[in-house]
C-alpha cells in the first residue's frame, strides 16, 4: 500500500510539474521596441528542442486571440512565439487605426524585416529545433508568413488563416523554402477571385508545394470569436466568426505540422 502510495505522489508530482510557461520578451526592430510572448510546456523542452512556430497577430494588434493561438500551439507540444507586428502594447479594436498601423508594412520590404525579427526571438530561445520551423498567421498575419517565406526565412511551412494573398514572383519563389497552407474563406469579400487566381498561378509557376483549402460560406476572419464584435463595432459586413470553419482549419493546420516536423498523434 505505500508502495502504491508513493508511485501515485511521484506520478501528481511529474503531472503537476508540466506547465505551459508564458514569458513576454522585449526586443526591438529598426528603432521601434517591441514585445513578444513565448510560450511552451516545459516538461517537454526539458528533453531538448522542439518545433517551433511564430504567431503572426491579425491587423488589431499583438492582443489576447494571437496569445490564446499561440497558447493551444504550445499545448500540442510546439515552442509558439507570438511576435508583435507594430510595437508593445499597440493594440486596438477600431478598424481604421488598425489599417493604418498595417499600411506601414503591406507591400514594403519591412513586412518581412520586422517578421524575421520576431523568427529571431524565436530561434534564439535555445528550445528550438531550427530545422523545424513554421510561421502561422492570421489575416495580416497570413499575409506577413507570406512575405517572411518570399524572403528566404528559414521555415519549413507557413499556414495562412484568412489572409490577403501576396503573389509569388519568380525571385520570391526561388527564395521560399516552406511549403503552404492557405486557408481561405469561400465568402471572403476582401478578397476577390481574381487575386486568388492570380495568387495561385504564381504558386504553380513558382513551383511551391501548396494546399489551398476553401471553406464555404465563411468570411473574413472566421477564426477568431471577436469577430463579429469587431464587424459590429466598425460596421463592416465581410468579418465574421464561423465555429465550424475554424475547427476544420485548426484541423488542416494540425495534420499539416504533423507532416512537416514528421510526427505522429
Amino acid at each position: 500500500m505505500k508502495t502504491l502510495l508513493f508511485l501515485l505522489a511521484c506520478l501528481t508530482a511529474t503531472v503537476s510539474s508540466a506547465a505551459i510557461v508564458q514569458k513576454a520578451i522585449p526586443y526591438e526592430h529598426d528603432g521601434v521596441k517591441l514585445e513578444g510572448v513565448l510560450l511552451y510546456d516545459d516538461a517537454l523542452t526539458a528533453a531538448g528542442p522542439r518545433p517551433g512556430v511564430l504567431v503572426i497577430h491579425e491587423w488589431w494588434g499583438l492582443n489576447d486571440y494571437a496569445i490564446a493561438q499561440a497558447r493551444r500551439l504550445a499545448a500540442e507540444g510546439y515552442v509558439a512565439f507570438a511576435l508583435d507586428m507594430f510595437g508593445a502594447g499597440k493594440v486596438t479594436h477600431e478598424a481604421k487605426q488598425a489599417g493604418a498601423w498595417a499600411g506601414l508594412f503591406y507591400g514594403k520590404p519591412r513586412m518581412a524585416e520586422r517578421a524575421q525579427a520576431g523568427l529571431d526571438q524565436l530561434l534564439g530561445t535555445g528550445l528550438v529545433d531550427e530545422t523545424r520551423v513554421a510561421a502561422v498567421g492570421f489575416c495580416f498575419g497570413g499575409s506577413t508568413a507570406m512575405a517572411l517565406a518570399y524572403s528566404g526565412a528559414p521555415l519549413a511551412g507557413i499556414v495562412s488563416f484568412h489572409g490577403g494573398p501576396i503573389v509569388a514572383s519568380p525571385d520570391a519563389a526561388a527564395r521560399n523554402q516552406a511549403k503552404f497552407l492557405i486557408c481561405h474563406g469561400g465568402d471572403d469579400p476582401f478578397v476577390p477571385k481574381e487575386q486568388v487566381d492570380q495568387f495561385l498561378l504564381s504558386l504553380e509557376e513558382g513551383k511551391i508545394d501548396y494546399q489551398f483549402i476553401v471553406y464555404r460560406g465563411a468570411k473574413h476572419a472566421f477564426t477568431n470569436p471577436e469577430a463579429d464584435k469587431l464587424a459590429a463595432l466598425n460596421h463592416l459586413d465581410g468579418i465574421k466568426y464561423q465555429p465550424e470553419a475554424a475547427e476544420r482549419s485548426w484541423a488542416h493546420m494540425t495534420l499539416f505540422l504533423d507532416e512537416l516536423f514528421k510526427q505522429k498523434r
